[in-house]
């Protein structure tokens, strides 16, 4: 049951990643620590393990040595990930640049107040 949450959380991440250019950092890692209860160092290496090809595949691979990464959960997460994006992507094309910023601006701020302010 939990590959298909997996899955889930790596499709939403890739709507986010295609629709906004991001996804792991904001999206991603936050779940992992507040959904699932990683540390932010497993997190971290997890959200990197889904990104591997190949643009992180160093960092991932010291994250992988030291024990921070959750790879059973990156491969599931990568999958739901890769139709996400490609989703994400279409959709954007929609929206204005304006409207694109605006949307930009408020989930990372909301984002911030949370790992800020409600550790």
């Amino acid at each position: 049951m939990l590959n298909i949450s997996y899955i889930l959380v790596g499709f939403l991440s890739g709507i986010f990643s295609g629709f906004l250019g991001l996804g792991g950092g904001l999206v991603l890692i936050p779940i992992l620590v507040y959904v699932y209860g990683l540390s932010q160092h497993q997190a971290q290496g997890t959200s990197l393990a889904v990104m591997v090809p190949p643009i992180t595949i160093l960092a991932a691979l010291r994250y992988y040595y030291s024990g921070n990464v959750k790879l059973n959960m990156a491969v599931f997460i990568a999958l739901g990930f890769i139709l996400g994006a490609f989703l994400g992507a279409d959709f954007v094309q929609h929206v204005t640049g304006v409207a694109l910023k605006k949307i930009f601006g408020v989930i990372l701020l909301l984002v911030s107040f949370r790992m800020i302010f409600f550790n």
